[in-house]
């Protein structure tokens, strides 16, 4: 296995999106054909990492060993980590402090849908800096609601800045996270804004300082989708389906990507497929094992 590991934040209360997620978190919604945390965890697999945290709140843990158990289902392992309060995303280096062991690590928050043709080679790309951390720019209409980087022409951070009244670029940073095993130990410094939260702008600031941050940037052949609201959430998922549907391919399928990542063999797929033989994500794992 890679020395990186990853790191999925999934807890959080998702009051912006009551009342469906009143008794159920976030991540654990349906989008479109797939619950949503299937979604960053491929990206984490893509990524080629086999080793994960999960961090989740501790009335919902249960639910995604429910869902994703252990791993070794696809070649993978998982450990899942109780966030008690959410206080920031820096605050999830500091909880899976432990399982990273001082490992490097791609952390991808539970609620972002990344899609790409390339996004395989940028994130392994971005992963094999030997030191410092790597986000990646999107660029977006208002930029003033995200965290915004700007950056000059060989891709090194000129500055980071939280929700800026006046943004000096309109690329915003988006929920990924390639940080090296100095990350938890930064988090520790950061103090609490005003918001109460462990900003993880002063985390990535803290690589600013020493001349350690890059930045990838995420261009037209990419999409970036949050769901943050009920809006949002209806339009990912119809932007899933009408990929799926037009290309017959399924986006963020664990298994298909286990599989061709040799994690698991043809014999294990099928056993996979089983669970799902009435739907058409199953019939789709039939597919792949088939070869087609």
């Amino acid at each position: 296995m890679t020395d990186r590991k990853g790191i999925i934040l999934a807890g959080g209360s998702g009051t912006r999106l009551y009342p469906i997620t009143h008794s159920l978190s976030k991540q654990l919604l349906p989008l479109y054909d797939k619950p949503m945390i299937y979604y960053p965890l491929s990206v984490l697999m893509l990524a080629g990492l086999r080793e994960i945290a999960i961090i989740t709140t501790p009335e919902d843990q249960d639910q995604f060993r429910r869902l994703l158990r252990d791993g070794s289902q696809w070649g993978m392992r998982f450990e899942y980590i109780t966030q008690a309060r959410p206080e920031g995303l820096a605050q999830a280096y500091i909880l899976a402090e432990d399982f990273l062991g001082g490992a490097a690590s791609t952390m991808v928050l539970g609620d972002n849908i990344f899609y790409g043709h390339d996004l395989p080679q940028l994130l392994k790309r971005a992963g094999s800096r030997p030191e410092g951390g790597t986000v990646f720019g999107y660029q977006v209409r208002d930029p003033e609601r995200y965290g915004v980087v700007s950056f000059d022409r060989e891709g090194t951070v000129l500055s980071i800045e939280e929700k800026p009244a006046k943004p000096r670029s309109n690329f915003a940073v988006t929920g990924i996270y390639v940080l090296d095993g100095s990350a938890p130990a930064r988090a520790r410094a950061v103090r609490p804004s005003e918001r109460g939260e462990l900003e993880i702008t002063e985390v990535l600031t803290s690589y600013l300082s020493d001349g350690l941050l890059n930045v990838e940037r995420m261009g037209r052949g990419f999409a970036w989708l949050d769901t943050g609201t009920h809006a949002s959430l209806l339009d990912a998922g119809n932007f899933v389906r009408m990929i799926e549907e037009r290309q017959n391919v399924k986006i963020g399928c664990p298994e298909e990507i286990a599989f061709s990542e040799g994690w698991i063999d043809e014999a294990a797929l099928r056993t996979l497929s089983q669970l799902y033989l009435k739907t058409e994500y199953g019939q789709y794992l039939v597919r792949i094992a088939d070869g087609g």
